[in-house]
């Protein structure tokens, strides 16, 4: 996670960027971008259509673009690789999505990777209660999503002590070789967020991954 000069500063910018659209900013200043319909062999990314339908705005997708997200999602963030390549998408409101996948040299080095991914989700509401002491969070585990080698879903609700709630949905699957992580979040509660919707979302993601 991104450190700031204060845990109250650190956890503010982060439950911001991740509540709103953050993710966005990733894309101009990371190694480089290739096109969303990458080349045969490339793992495609979701389109903007693909992701849970937002109530009073469209999604805006931004470039398919090499290295590590910056800010790092929340959630599994810290152990995101610099082969990672991601995709950051916003609505014009206080939504915001971010894609992120990795391609590893074996299918059995991507199963341990996603098995990483995994236990960092599981474990995301303690590690961001001990670091940032003025927030309060909680999770829940959403389920498998039945999609190639498989996906499953964590939901995180963060609160501050200045106020802000905001809810965020992970999820990690992967079809052979390849890992992909899935965020989603805005202002809100457990009560706000489209599980539903962004399980479909996640099994789009794991089946576009070739």
């Amino acid at each position: 996670m991104t450190v700031g000069t204060t845990a109250r500063t650190a956890g503010r910018r982060h439950v911001k960027l991740l509540a709103l659209t953050a993710a966005m900013a990733a894309s101009g200043i990371a190694l480089g971008t290739v096109p969303a319909a990458a080349a045969s062999g490339t793992p495609r990314f979701l389109a903007p259509s693909e992701l849970p339908p937002h109530a009073s705005s469209a999604w805006h997708a931004g470039p398919v673009t090499s290295g590590q997200p910056d800010p790092l999602p929340m959630c599994g963030g810290e152990v995101l690789p610099s082969i990672s390549v991601h995709r950051a998408y916003r609505t014009d409101l206080d939504t915001g999505a971010l894609q992120v996948t990795v391609v590893e040299r074996s299918e059995e080095r991507a199963k341990t990777f996603a098995e990483l991914l995994r236990k960092n989700l599981a474990a995301c509401a303690d590690k961001v209660m001990q670091q940032y002491p003025d927030i309060t969070a909680s999770q829940k585990y959403y389920g498998k999503v039945d999609a190639e080698e498989g996906a499953h879903v964590y939901g995180v609700h963060t609160e501050s002590s200045w106020g802000a709630s905001d809810i965020n949905l992970y999820s990690v699957g992967r079809d052979g070789s390849t890992v992909t992580l899935v965020h989603w979040g805005q202002m809100g509660g457990f009560a706000d967020a489209p599980v539903a919707g962004f399980k479909k979302t996640t099994a789009t993601a794991v089946k576009k991954l070739y």
